[in-house]
């Protein structure tokens, strides 16, 4: 390291996400010219133990979501912090960062100011090695003691929205095909892409609508889980594939948004149901459709259900925690020994450095949790989850329906990561 490749200057901005609400994005400069941006993801559906995205507040403007006051921290603050920095020791950058913050939570500054400067630093760091971006990922969980297999991810394609990311009756948010039995990523994008258009189809000669939710899938106005399965079933088998062979299903039921107190209202199906109800309900899915993951089946809080829900299925089926661990290091030790589930969300703006999501998806992986790399509903055109996905060999990747140039970008990023890197595609689902 030379005084050329130390950091110069950091300037930030307030741009859009997907959704047209503001984010943040920061640009890193080196002193030899080297530098690049990052943009800022943001959820709807978000767990109440997340870090704290700053927010302006103010109602006259962006309807109180301008992020100004983050845009700000970085431009002053964090700026000041990290002139002359070596923006590749991305633990020591977060470390000054959060002791600067000096909340739990990253209120102070701002999750997604903090975010987005460690993101920033650890894609200039990789351009000014000139790595791609998913190598240098790999090198930094070496460092940390990583057992690094780099590989192209299974997509989990989120094909039909529901609970929050639409406007329709359906409780469970996401009902994702998983295009797994193929040889290369490509291919099975392929497939995912094939059933997509094939399912719009489907939906257009039942008079149902077609229009998109935030993540790209569409949105009709359906009442059960159990309608859009079926749905789902009917496009894969139309586009000449094999439901539970080819093509796996996936749920993100995202339990927590219909949880009250004390039992679970599935307003769309108008039943109410206690946690071992809806376990017994997840498990009736499960034994009459091909699902293979079940994201956020109980609320955050319900560890004892949880409990129940592993016991339950947790031998034949990825039990995939979101709200429930918030890629939080500490929530996931805590997982770990309740045996609470079986696989880890992993989304960066919910703990809001790079050093902590790869902490997170360490300990995951030294106690058999799968790991899942995943967006937010309100994505930018940043791609670095693909290539955080390929540089750890998460396996899996949740980003989306083929649709909305936002998702698409990450798909098509990954595509060019297999086309130049040679690397093989995960094939498989370890639980």
């Amino acid at each position: 390291m030379t005084n050329m490749d130390l950091i110069k200057d950091i300037k930030s901005y307030e741009v859009l996400d997907s959704r047209g609400n503001p984010t943040v994005a920061a640009k890193v400069l080196l002193n030899n010219g080297v530098s690049e941006m990052a943009f800022v993801p943001s959820g709807a559906s978000t767990g109440k133990y997340e870090a704290n995205e700053k927010r302006d507040l103010e109602e006259s403007r962006y309807q109180g979501k301008g992020v100004l006051k983050a845009v700000n921290s970085i431009n002053t603050t964090l700026k000041s912090l990290l002139i002359n920095q070596d923006p590749a020791d991305i633990k020591q950058i977060d470390k000054l960062m959060c002791e600067e913050d000096g909340t739990s939570d990253k209120s102070h500054l701002g999750a997604n100011a903090i975010l987005a400067v460690s993101m920033a630093c650890t894609k200039v760091s990789a351009k000014n090695f000139n790595m791609p971006l998913h190598n240098f990922i790999a090198k930094k969980g070496e460092e940390m003691g990583m057992s690094i297999n780099q590989s192209l991810p299974i997509p989990m394609m989120n094909i039909l929205n529901g609970g929050a990311h639409a406007d329709n009756p359906i409780d469970f948010q996401e009902f994702m095909i998983q295009p797994s039995g193929f040889e290369t990523f490509a291919r099975a994008l392929q497939c995912g892409v094939e059933i997509f258009h094939t399912l719009k189809g489907i939906l257009s000669s039942k008079g149902l609508s077609t229009s998109v939710g935030d993540e790209g899938g569409f949105a009709p106005k359906l009442n059960t889980p159990e309608e859009a399965l079926d749905l789902i079933i009917e496009a894969i088998e139309n586009s000449g594939y094999k439901p539970g062979e080819e093509v796996n299903l996936c749920l993100d039921v995202a339990a927590t948004e219909f949880y009250k107190k004390d039992y679970y209202d599935v307003v769309g199906m108008n039943k109410k149901f206690s946690s071992s109800e809806l376990v017994k309900y997840l498990q009736s899915l499960r034994e009459n459709y091909p699902i293979s993951s079940i994201e956020d089946g109980l609320d955050e809080d319900d560890w004892s259900g949880w409990g129940e829900l592993v016991l339950s299925l947790g031998n034949n089926t990825q039990l995939v925690g979101d709200d429930l661990f918030v890629t939080n290091p500490t929530r996931i030790k805590k997982g770990i020994e309740r045996s609470s589930a079986n696989s880890v969300l992993v989304k960066v703006n919910q703990i809001g450095t790079i050093s902590e999501t790869l902490e997170a998806i360490k300990i995951s992986k030294e106690n058999n949790f799968s790991t899942v790399i995943s967006h937010r509903s309100g994505e930018t055109e940043d791609t670095f989850i693909a290539d955080l996905a390929v540089g750890l060999g998460s396996g899996q990747i949740k980003t989306g329906a083929p649709s909305r140039s936002d998702r698409v970008a990450k798909y098509n990023r990954l595509l060019i990561i297999e086309k130049d890197s040679g690397l093989r595609f995960y094939d498989k689902v370890n639980l």
